[in-house]
C-alpha cells in the first residue's frame, strides 16, 4: 500500500502516523512493522521515532487480517507488563483461554485481539504460547508477533521459562519439597480426565515445596518443568495431596471453593529480544486469599 503523509501531519512521528491509519489501528502493529523492515519513507526505511516532514510517499504491507470468525471483544484485563514484542495478562479463573467447543466467544483471546497479539501455527490461537485452565487464575505470557511467538515457545521448549503456583492441598506431605517426575494423558477409561493412567503418555515433570502447613492442608510452591493438560492437579492426586476445590481430581467444595485453589503467581524468563530479566508476581485473588486466611483462623 502505498500513501502520501498530508502537510498537516508534518512533525508526527512515524510509529504515531501509521497507527492512526485505519488498516493499521495501533500502536503495537505500527512498530512492529517498522521494527520488521514492512515500512518505508521515500523508499528508504526508517526508525519508529523518524519525523515526518510532509508530503513523503509512504510504503507499507498492512498487517494479515484476523482469521473469519475471531473478532476483538472489549474486556477489562489486567496486564502487569506489555512492550511491542509481547506481554503477560493475570487471567482471572472462570475465563477460558482460547476458542473450543462450547467456548467460540468470550474468550481470554477474544480480548487480546484489542492488544495486537499475534503468532503461531493455529488461527485461533493468535499469541499464545502456553494455557491455563479455565478455572485456575494468574499469570500468562502472549506474543505480539510471529517472531515473538517463535522466540516463546522455544524458551518453553528450552525449558527456560519460570512458571511457579500456589496450591492449596488437602492432606499433609510427607517431605518439605519434592519432584514428580511421571508421563501422564488422556486417561484409558475417561476421556475428560489426564492421569497416568493413560496409552498416550508424554513426560510430565513438576517440581513442589511446601510453604506453609495447616492442619490437613498445606500450601505448597510448585514449579512446572513441562506443561502439559492439568498437569499440576493430576501430579499432585497422584501423590495423595488433591488441590482444594479441585472437582475432577481433588476434593470439590472444599473449604466452601467453588474452584480449584490453583495460582499462577510467578512468571519469570529472560527477554527473547533483549535479553533483560522479566519477573511478574500475581497476588492471590480474593476468593483464594479469603479461604487461606479461614484455614488460618480456624
Amino acid at each position: 500500500m502505498r500513501l502520501r503523509v498530508p502537510p498537516e501531519s508534518s512533525g508526527t512521528r512515524l510509529d504515531r502516523f501509521l497507527a492512526e491509519l485505519p488498516e493499521i489501528g495501533s500502536r503495537a502493529v505500527a512498530e512492529r512493522l517498522v521494527r520488521d523492515g514492512a515500512v518505508l519513507v521515500d523508499g528508504r526505511a526508517r526508525s519508529k521515532s523518524h519525523r515526518l516532514g510532509g508530503g513523503e510517499e509512504l510504503e507499507f504491507e498492512p498487517p494479515a487480517p484476523r482469521p473469519s470468525g475471531l473478532e476483538a471483544e472489549e474486556m477489562d484485563l489486567t496486564i502487569p507488563y506489555e512492550d511491542e514484542h509481547l506481554l503477560v495478562v493475570d487471567k482471572p479463573a472462570g475465563l477460558v483461554v482460547h476458542p473450543a467447543a462450547g467456548h467460540h466467544t468470550g474468550t481470554l483471546v477474544h480480548g487480546l485481539l484489542a492488544h495486537d497479539v499475534e503468532g503461531g501455527e493455529e488461527a485461533e490461537r493468535p499469541g499464545i504460547v502456553h494455557r491455563l485452565d479455565r478455572d485456575t487464575s494468574g499469570l500468562l505470557v502472549v506474543a505480539r508477533s510471529p517472531e515473538a511467538h517463535r522466540r516463546l515457545e522455544e524458551m518453553v521448549r528450552r525449558r527456560e521459562l519460570t512458571r511457579e503456583y500456589l496450591a492449596l492441598v488437602v492432606g499433609r506431605p510427607r517431605s518439605w519439597r519434592g519432584t514428580i517426575d511421571a508421563p501422564i494423558g488422556r486417561d484409558r477409561h475417561d476421556p475428560l480426565r489426564h492421569s497416568l493412567d493413560t496409552d498416550s503418555p508424554r513426560a510430565a515433570i513438576t517440581h513442589f515445596e511446601v510453604v506453609e502447613l495447616l492442619g490437613d492442608h498445606a500450601l505448597l510452591r510448585v514449579t512446572l518443568e513441562t506443561g502439559r493438560t492439568h498437569q499440576i492437579r493430576v501430579h499432585l492426586a497422584a501423590i495423595d495431596l488433591p488441590v482444594a476445590g479441585d472437582p475432577t481430581y481433588g476434593r470439590a467444595g472444599d473449604l466452601g471453593l467453588e474452584r480449584q485453589f490453583l495460582h499462577a503467581a510467578r512468571l519469570a524468563f529472560e527477554h527473547p529480544f533483549t535479553g533483560e530479566p522479566v519477573d511478574v508476581t500475581s497476588p492471590l485473588p480474593a476468593d483464594l486469599d479469603e479461604s487461606l486466611a479461614t484455614l488460618r483462623a480456624s
